[in-house]
């Protein structure tokens, strides 16, 4: 009797537990799907813009977590990557080389996107190989001094490349770049679909959703597998992961090519959405930022990365635009520039959060027992 009563129940455990991830998954679907429509509903297109750059911050959030969340590199120019990754894509999908180059390249280079992502992600890579090789020996402060610099220079560089030979156009950046097209279709024009208008914003942040969602995807394998556990011992300790036999070099490298190639691809999308690149666009404040999303979501937890990306995307917008109404609301005028506000709250929220969950927002649960126990 107790085996044949025990039996049903055994048999629906599985099923039971494997109900509740489908739903959840489901749910998670069914509301990236609406939410372009309800936000633009509520907000506006230029929402459905800032939810588009949460999914491509989301990308880079995720790059530099390799870096400094699972090998423990503290990298303060991934913004370079960045970088690369979009002026590839401005050179390879714009008019800018017919006019810089006219017996070369007469009417520009317009190259597929979905040739120039790959391209992109290549190049970040050896420029993240670049950056990495020199500094294998270095760790924390003077690891970050470095790194920091190495953006610079491509920033500065970016900035300059403009004579004698005008590749880059200098702090005038490049436009007209060619927006991203699927077959036939162009994503900025929008497109009908069962009955349904899909504007620019929408399909922009679909495709981006998407990518997100591979990057995601890429890094629970990378997390799990050998790669990710030599990461982590040399995170904790680099001498005995050397002594246990890891080639600690070749796998810090991999780190720095793996996180720089999700740079890449998410600088050539973002040039694609804007359809202008410029130097101002990768500065140190930009670094700076997608740090803070690792480091403020929880370093090495995927979940906590994804949420730190997505809070330091929209909440510094949403204190751009509810500045100054609040300060009309409550003193009857501007009293403080919105810009100045945003980014002073932006520093006091930052800090509090450091002080009171130091792990992040949403830590990895060894992370914080570790904490705790301290």
């Amino acid at each position: 009797m107790t085996g044949s009563s025990d039996s049903p129940a055994a048999a629906a455990g599985p099923f039971a537990r494997l109900r509740s991830p489908i739903a959840g998954l489901l749910l998670l679907a069914a509301g990236l799907l609406l939410l372009p429509f309800a936000v633009g509903e509520l907000f506006g297109q230029t929402w459905v813009r800032v939810a588009a750059f949460a999914a491509l911050y989301v990308m880079l959030a995720l790059g530099l977590n390799i870096v400094v969340g699972f090998a423990g590199l503290l990298d303060l120019g991934y913004i370079a990557f960045y970088a690369v990754g979009a002026y590839l894509y401005a050179l390879l999908a714009s008019p800018h080389l017919g006019i810089a180059f006219p017996h070369l390249f007469p009417g520009g280079v317009h190259l597929s996107a979905w040739i120039i992502l790959p391209l992109g992600a290549v190049l970040a890579a050896l420029f993240g190989v670049l950056l990495g090789a020199p500094t294998l020996r270095l760790r924390g402060d003077y690891l970050a001094i470095v790194t920091l610099g190495f953006g610079e220079i491509i920033r500065i560089f970016l900035n300059n490349l403009n004579k004698p030979v005008n590749l880059t156009n200098g702090p005038k950046g490049i436009n007209r770049i060619d927006p991203l097209t699927v077959g036939d279709a162009s994503l900025t024009r929008g497109v009908e679909l069962f009955g349904l208008t899909l504007p620019g914003p929408h399909l922009h942040y679909y495709l981006f959703v998407a990518l997100a969602l591979l990057v995601v995807i890429i890094g629970l394998r990378l997390q799990d597998s050998r790669l990710g556990r030599a990461w982590v011992a040399i995170r904790e300790d680099e001498l005995a992961a050397k002594a246990c036999g890891i080639d600690t070099r070749n796998v810090k490298l991999l780190a720095f090519a793996l996180g720089a190639s999700f740079g890449g691809i998410a600088g050539g999308l973002f040039a694609s959405f804007q359809g202008f690149v410029s130097p101002e666009s990768f500065g140190l404040l930009e670094s700076i930022m997608v740090l803070c999303m690792v480091v403020l979501g929880g370093m090495g937890h995927i979940p906590g990365v994804i949420f730190g990306a997505i809070l330091l995307t929209v909440l510094p917008e949403a204190l751009r635009h509810g500045a100054a109404p609040l300060q009309k609301a409550l003193f009857g005028q501007v009293l403080l520039d919105p810009e100045s506000l945003r980014m002073l709250l932006f520093g006091l929220a930052l800090i509090l959060v450091m002080l009171y969950r130091p792990a992040g927002l949403w830590p990895e649960a060894r992370h914080r027992r570790e904490l705790s126990s301290q």
